[in-house]
């Protein structure tokens, strides 16, 4: 299979969907891999660096969006790139659909085959192409925060360590999760005060036992939430439903009540938030205040640290793209159920049932194409 990858062009984005060394992998697995020219610089990644791997470099992404069978990414595809595509072609990269109706619907018009790193799925339900970044954003979650409270940045202007004779700033993560594990576990390192919220009784016990008393963990109800919001410096939004719109637990009304110059981060941006007042941010611009409240929802977070987050995502993606490119699309996922989660269009059908739920498409279930 001839598979491609090119420079990522959202706002700030340095990660690249193949490194060197997955392009190896591929071309030692007997394919043709073309690097648009530029794409690995993000990560320290030269062209000649591609090119002893076995890549054929592109000067163009157009040359590769018309010519390749598989385009492997990191980002859901900008219009101009998704302009490019067509029916009979493989995407493999993050789309986060069900907040996204124009990228939905280019991807339908176009009939291209699209599979989601965020909906293959693992023993246990887990999410192991998405776990990686989440652990990413998680423990950047706190750095950006941390940051965003300081005056200078319009907020609260406190250490969230504190310092001897002065109390450590408060945080609260909502989600117990993988992003909310490796928040807790960064803001706990700092000798933050850290309170984090859930709904399932396992994820909390789960939790306590970890973090011995470093950390509260509390049941997540409307009161428990509006207490526990109103005292902290930094909350952290942490939810997560698989494929779906994440759910808004923060209203704009709950504003009011938090302390002038705390800060909310939201992780979930990219399913569309999990605050109200949440709208996606870039890392140029990652800030904006509502009510007093400083927001950070840059949807990217992994990208500003681009070369430990490809190398993570990599990890976990090249796997299946090799199964992808040495079997083709259908039998890849006829034989890996896990893989099959990931589809989420093809040939101008929403094959993902949460996507369609969201957006009003009728769902396609994928068994019906694999048949």
């Amino acid at each position: 299979m001839r598979v491609g990858t090119v420079k990522e062009i959202k706002n700030h984005e340095y990660r690249v969907g193949l490194t060197p060394e997955s392009v190896n992998e591929l071309v030692v697995n007997g394919h043709e891999v073309w690097v648009e020219a530029g794409a690995g610089e993000g990560i320290g990644a030269s062209d000649e660096d591609y090119a002893a791997s076995g890549a054929t470099i592109k000067e163009t992404a157009a040359e590769i969006f018309a010519e390749c069978e598989m385009i492997v990414k990191v980002k859901e595809p900008q219009a101009v790139e998704r302009a490019q595509l067509r029916k009979g072609q493989i995407l493999y990269t993050y789309l986060h659909l069900a907040p996204d109706p124009e990228q939905t619907a280019d991807l339908v018009k176009s009939g291209v085959t699209a599979i989601a790193y965020e909906t293959v799925t693992g023993p246990g339900n887990s999410l192991p192409l998405l776990k990686p970044m989440s652990q990413v954003a998680g423990r950047m979650s706190i750095q950006a925060g941390a940051t965003a409270l300081q005056k200078a940045q319009g907020g609260r202007g406190v250490l969230l360590g504190g310092v001897p004779g002065v109390l450590p700033g408060k945080v609260v993560v909502i989600g117990g999760g993988v992003v909310g594990l490796n928040a807790a576990q960064m803001a706990v390192g700092m000798g933050a005060s850290v309170t984090i919220l859930d709904r399932d009784p396992s994820v909390l016990e789960r939790l306590d036992n970890h973090f011995e008393g470093r950390a509260q963990t509390l049941f997540s109800s409307h009161a428990s939430l509006a207490a526990e919001i109103a005292e902290a410096d930094l909350i952290v939004g942490a939810v997560l439903v698989p494929g779906a719109a994440a759910p808004k637990l923060v209203t704009r009304e709950m504003l009011g009540t938090m302390q002038p110059g705390a800060v909310l981060v939201d992780v979930a941006i990219d399913q569309g938030g999990c605050f109200e007042t949440s709208k996606a941010t870039t890392h140029a611009e990652p800030t904006y205040v509502v009510d007093g409240i400083v927001h950070y929802c840059v949807a990217n977070m992994p990208g500003a640290v681009a070369r430990t987050s490809t190398y993570a995502l990599n990890n976990v993606t090249l796997p299946h793209a090799l199964r992808i490119a040495n079997r083709g699309w259908k039998a890849a996922l006829k034989a890996d159920p896990h893989l099959a989660e990931g589809l989420n269009v093809h040939e101008g059908q929403v094959t993902y049932e949460a996507v369609a739920k969201d957006l009003g498409y009728d769902n396609v279930p994928v068994e019906a194409l694999l048949d």
